[in-house]
């Protein structure tokens, strides 16, 4: 157990590292082109995620996000996570998540605890949310549902890129994530009362990906990786 929450929250810093030192990046690198800043963020963003759960997966399941590790739990079955390790995972998660923007700040020479004072909330953003949110639900679980948890990888890192671009958020999706952006006042910053709201449209998200897949793949997995064997 020790060794999957040294997964999960080694993983959710260098996701959290990955989304704001690529944003400072491209702030300071394409200062008069949001379109391009976005573009270098969110290519730095899917290319890195998608390292991410291929390393790690094997150990924690490689959930990085606490309504992953909340939904794997409900509709996992056999292969899901345990009661007894939602909250270890989470408090990884957005402990990591945390950490992760410390340390992108101090890579960059910025002060290493900043709070952020981007204010991201509109009903067009939290409606965008809601979506980036129940989509990579589906994508998660309809793979490992269908037997083809091995593509998990590509399928997510390609849809988060996707939804960078197609959300009106930028396809934030992850609690421990919105976390990790409050304590840095860069370009993939997020305002404290702004990451609340994103926080509960990420669970209506949650909610609405989740009947999706029960709807859609209605048979619990039997046979993928189970990260519980590990213990």
């Amino acid at each position: 157990m020790a060794r999957r929450l040294l997964a999960e929250g080694l993983g959710s810093l260098l996701l959290v590292a990955l989304v704001v030192g690529s944003g400072i990046a491209a702030e300071t690198l394409s200062p008069a082109d949001v379109g391009l800043q976005l573009l270098e963020n969110s290519t730095a963003t899917a290319l890195g995620l998608t390292v991410l759960i291929l390393v790690l997966a094997p150990v924690s399941g490689a959930h990085f996000n606490p309504v992953v590790s909340l939904v794997d739990w409900r509709l996992g079955g056999a292969t899901g996570l345990a009661g007894r390790h939602i909250g270890p995972y989470i408090a990884a998660q957005c402990l990591g998540g945390a950490a992760g923007a410390v340390l992108a700040n101090a890579m960059f020479a910025l002060a290493p605890v900043q709070v952020a004072t981007r204010d991201r909330v509109t009903v067009g953003t939290l409606l965008g949310e809601v979506v980036a949110t129940a989509g990579l639900i589906l994508v998660i679980f309809a793979l490992v549902r269908s037997g083809r948890a091995a593509l998990a990888a590509p399928a997510v890192g390609a849809y988060i890129g996707a939804a960078y671009w197609f959300t009106s958020s930028t396809s934030f999706a992850n609690p421990a994530v919105n976390l990790g952006r409050v304590f840095s006042d860069t370009f993939a910053g997020i305002a404290p009362t702004s990451a609340i709201w994103f926080v509960l449209a990420q669970l209506v998200g949650t909610a609405l990906g989740a009947l999706l897949v029960l709807v859609l793949f209605p048979a619990r997995p039997s046979s993928d990786h189970n990260p519980e064997a590990l213990t």
